[in-house]
């Protein structure tokens, strides 16, 4: 998965999306689509559903470059937002008002998946954007069901390195849990797009 651009590269393509060069959304879907898609995918469970959040997402950028200031954070974030609130949307369309009035056991059942598909992709952005150290760390105890000792061997690292690696990864991780507040956007990002 791509790196978080530095922000001379965000304003370069920004300008560049607001000029109609083509060469620079093909260059945009290629450093981001995967993150998109994988998103999107994790938040929906439909891979025809992800592939249109994918091409909504990027539809988006293209029409609107504008909407995107560097100065609230990088065009990762950015594009990572947007896919979010696109698969929100999908999700309580999903559920929505052709199955009838939503009743509150409904509505419940709907913001629980809601934020459960959230956690689940603020987890993959986390575990995405994190050093390697502590994301390999992670990989060797809880996929490969390593202790802290094999971890540490399979390293090459004390074993005191393996426990802080597993240690500061899981801290991070666990923040995918804190729900995040209604006005935490920065301003600027204006409307569901």
């Amino acid at each position: 998965m791509a790196k978080d651009a530095p922000p001379r590269w965000d304003r370069r393509m920004q300008q560049r999306l607001a000029r109609g060069e083509a060469a620079a959304l093909g260059e945009l879907y290629d450093r981001f689509a995967a993150l998109v898609h994988s998103q999107a995918h994790r938040m929906l469970d439909d891979e025809d559903a992800a592939d249109q959040v994918t091409r909504e997402v990027f539809g988006y950028i293209w029409e609107n470059p504008g909407a995107y200031d560097p100065k609230h954070g990088s065009m990762r974030s950015w594009v990572a937002r947007l896919t979010h609130r696109r698969s929100v949307r999908r999700l309580r369309g999903a559920h929505g008002e052709d199955e009838g009035p939503r009743t509150d056991a409904r509505a419940r059942e709907l913001e629980h998946r809601v934020l459960k598909a959230s956690t689940a992709a603020r987890a993959d952005y986390i575990v995405a954007s994190m050093p390697a150290p502590l994301r390999a760390a992670l990989e060797l105890a809880y996929v490969q069901r390593r202790d802290y000792r094999q971890t540490a061997a399979d390293l090459g690292v004390t074993a005191d390195e393996a426990r802080r690696r597993l240690r500061l990864g899981l801290q991070l991780l666990s923040t995918a849990n804190t729900r995040p507040s209604a006005d935490s956007a920065p301003p600027g990002y204006g409307p569901t797009p």
